[in-house]
């Protein structure tokens, strides 16, 4: 052959590859095991109980093998034909690229992204909530299908909203345990796709039935994906002061664990059934989350947690690194193993794992006992059942993402979680034909498809301002400064400029992600920089009086702006992602009604003066501390929880209640009788030894009237107040909630189940819960309604 030979060659070998590459690339899937010649392994037969071909395939594993299954980067085994497996993927709101597994560099270019978490909290809905988690899950499973996603995915996080400058309450659903609770419920079960759920009938909201998991007899829980009820527990801090989340200790008393931190985390295990737990950074009462044999025996025993238990990344490595909590590295793994920590995302496992083995400190049970955990998820889910193109979910594509069905729901989602925070003498909505020329000024506002943290490549870039365009022929636009930051009030005059141009005036102020995310807290409530300065200047300049949209996640004392008539309205609009600028339009217009309802307090800055490293729920009047959230803070705030407005007017009628609920104590032993009758004469016995709390449960009756000239939507919240001043009580606690949509003039009936064990108890300084005997006061809106309680 002749060089020219061989060039010509060398040009066609490189054509083929690259095609090789282009159909590699066009037609991905993900590697998966069982497949022949290792089809034959006992592991791999369908027809065995999950269980047995989980010790089938731990039995096959050496001691290196075993130890490299300890990451969430798991190392292949070729000899028994186990790929390679990433465990972390990410979906707080939307697929995410925070997790390694998950890319967007496939045939799937983006995901439907979902406004942030408080955002969607706001709107009190659990059927959106559910639909959301399921569209989620969809196209999780479509990007897993052509290899961009892996299955198990580490959402949604469930901590409570405790402090106000917290960089990460953004993430969760608010501040109140039964909102929180009831949020992880329905994300955990919309997400994984269990058969329980299939019992509430269609609750997609968007155009598509839900595919349910078809159970099988060796397993009645097989998973569509894996859901990851996270941060256990006690985390809401990331970095304030001389304290990180790396090494802060929280000191919580046991009243505050029982009936504050954990009871989000107990529902999402016992009535989510989630299929993962991620223990925290953070030490609790002096021994690290992912270290404290107590705590994750307790989700194991005593709530019947069943799946695997990851450490937050390198939380694993903070016991020994940052908090000092062992003397060597390997004490560090050994502890956390066998404490309960099945897998560390990071490589310290990975590392110092087999010289802990070598010193005795971890023994071969210790690492099969985690293996059975991280291989019965992994089996539910289907991994080891063949080629996942032959399986239930198969069909789901690129066609399943960014469908119109989920960027409805998202813009569904965005509707019904503004909050019209304030509404001066009904200045909104406006009339679009009045408004020739619209100022809209801001950084936020020109970002596109806000979404807050955790979030992934949407489908459309679309800003905020971008979704008046199809409203006013004419906007206007000024940054006013040259980001959130705003140190500088060099924009001002521009953005002075077009306000005196304008028929009305929109000023976007608040919070991003400079401000507030993980890793970073926040240490004042007012509003960045000069923006106070740049809201009063544009009012000052402005024909009609404006209106302020706030951005961000975090509670902003905007006190000036509540009480200056030349700021006619205030919306909150948290992270609305990539549907929020065409929400907030249509809510500015009066083409949505809004209903949203803010889940955690706003407070004033003097808030600020209270430690955020004080983990104590409860007031103290002896030391002047105030306490936290409207279950216990005593202070002044700006906005309460569950404030907002309407552009109609709602009134309830409670239509039937219980008067008197009679329970019987448990005929348990005699001494235990005996002590609970004594408990009763002091006015409570505990929950656990009534007898009836199953079939004491009870329905509230609600009628509710719109009583104005537009539809709209209501939230019901019903709150309970205990009967006598039980010292460590909450001052009120929500006991029940729903969003109900009325048209205009007329009214809809709904219910509201009440668990009296559950939701009129609450916990005493040991941390057991307690039921108070006597009048417990039921409040809805200004109706109160008294139910007696007795032996």
């Amino acid at each position: 052959m002749t060089k020219n030979d061989y060039f010509l060659l060398l040009i066609i070998l490189l054509n083929i590859l690259g095609f090789c590459v282009h159909l590699i690339k066009s037609n991905p899937h993900p590697q998966f095991p069982c497949q022949p010649p290792h089809h034959k392994y006992p592991f791999c037969n369908k027809n065995i109980p999950i269980s047995t071909r989980v010790q089938s395939l731990i039995s096959l594993l050496t001691i290196d093998e075993k130890i490299l299954h300890l990451s969430d980067n798991t190392t292949s085994i070729p000899r028994l034909g186990l790929p390679a497996y990433e465990w972390w993927s990410e979906s707080l709101h939307g697929i995410a690229t925070n997790g390694p597994a998950v890319n967007f560099n496939g045939q799937i270019k983006g995901a439907t992204s979902f406004p942030q978490v408080i955002l969607t909290a706001a709107a009190f809905n659990r059927t959106l909530w559910h639909s959301i988690a399921t569209a989620i899950a969809v196209e999780a499973r479509a990007m897993y299908n052509l290899g961009q996603a892996g299955l198990t995915f580490w959402a949604p996080n469930i901590n409570i909203f405790r402090d106000p400058r917290w960089g990460r309450g953004q993430e969760t659903p608010g501040e109140d345990p039964m909102v929180v609770s009831a949020y992880a419920i329905e994300y955990v079960t919309g997400f994984q796709g269990l058969n329980p759920m299939a019992k509430k009938g269609n609750r997609n909201g968007f155009g598509k039935k839900r595919r349910f998991l078809k159970g099988d007899d060796n397993d009645s829980e097989r998973l569509m994906l894996s859901a990851c009820c996270k941060h256990f527990t006690a985390y809401d801090l990331e970095k304030w002061g001389n304290a990180t989340r790396y090494d802060f200790n929280a000191v919580v008393t046991k009243q505050d664990m029982e009936d504050t931190f954990q009871a989000p985390f107990r529902s999402c295990i016992q009535q989510g059934k989630a299929s993962c737990l991620m223990c925290s950074y953070n030490s609790v009462n002096g021994v690290p989350a992912c270290a404290d044999k107590e705590l994750l025996d307790k989700v194991r025993t005593d709530w019947g947690f069943d799946g695997y238990i990851t450490s937050d990344c390198d939380a694993v490595a903070t016991i020994y690194e940052n908090q000092k909590y062992t003397k060597t590295r390997e004490d560090a793994v050994a502890v956390a193993l066998k404490a309960g920590t099945n897998i560390n995302c990071g490589t310290y496992m990975l590392r110092h794992m087999k010289s802990a083995f070598q010193q005795g400190s971890v023994l071969k049970e210790d690492l099969d006992r985690a293996l059975q955990y991280l291989f019965s998820v992994q089996f539910r889910l289907g991994l080891f059942d063949g080629n996942p193109a032959d399986g239930q979910f198969a069909n789901f594509g690129a066609q399943d993402v960014c469908t119109s069905h989920h960027l409805n729901l998202a813009l569904d989602a965005a509707r019904q979680g503004i909050v019209l925070l304030k509404n001066d003498q009904k200045f909104l909505p406006l009339d679009k034909t009045s408004v020739s020329t619209l100022a809209i000024v801001g950084p936020m506002a020109n970002v596109s498809s806000p979404g807050g943290t955790y979030s992934g490549v949407p489908c459309k870039l679309k800003s905020i301002r971008e979704g008046f365009h199809r409203h006013i022929n004419r906007t206007l636009y000024a940054a006013g400064c040259l980001n959130v930051g705003c140190n500088s009030t060099a924009g001002f005059q521009d953005a002075i400029s077009i306000v005196k141009e304008a028929d009305y005036v929109i000023v976007v102020a608040g919070l991003d992600l400079s401000e507030e995310t993980e890793d970073h807290d926040r240490y004042s409530l007012l509003l960045p920089g000069q923006q106070k300065n740049l809201v009063i200047t544009l009012a000052a300049a402005s024909k009609k009086p404006i209106i302020l949209v706030l951005t961000g996640g975090g509670p902003v004392d905007v006190s000036f702006a509540e009480k200056d008539p030349r700021i006619a309205s205030i919306l909150w609009v948290a992270y609305p992602g990539e549907t929020g600028g065409k929400a907030l339009s249509e809510i500015i217009f009066g083409y949505q009604n809004p209903g949203g309802k803010l889940p955690m307090t706003w407070y004033l800055e003097s808030f600020t003066k209270v430690p955020m490293t004080d983990m104590n729920m409860r007031a103290d009047p002896s030391n002047g501390y105030p306490g936290r959230t409207y279950r216990f803070y005593t202070g002044d705030v700006l906005y309460g929880f569950g404030h907002g407005l309407s552009y109609t007017s709602f009134s309830s009628q409670l239509l039937s209640a219980p008067s008197r609920l009679s329970l019987s104590l448990a005929k348990s032993n005699r001494k235990r009788s005996i002590l609970a009758k004594g408990r009763s004469r002091l006015g409570y016995i505990h929950v656990d030894e009534a007898e009836s709390c199953h079939s004491s449960k009870f329905f509230v009756h609600i009628s509710v009237t719109n009583d104005g000239d537009r539809d709209g939507s209501h939230v019901l919240m019903l709150f309970s107040r205990v009967p006598q001043n039980f010292q460590g009580a909450p001052q009120k606690q929500l006991v029940g909630f729903d969003r109900v949509h009325v048209p205009a003039h007329k009214s809809v009936e709904t219910s509201l189940l009440v668990d009296p064990c559950e939701l009129l108890s609450f916990a005493n300084d040991q941390g057991n819960r307690i039921l108070a005997l006597g009048e417990h006061t039921l409040i809805l809106d200004d109706i109160e309604h008294v139910v007696s309680i007795e032996i």
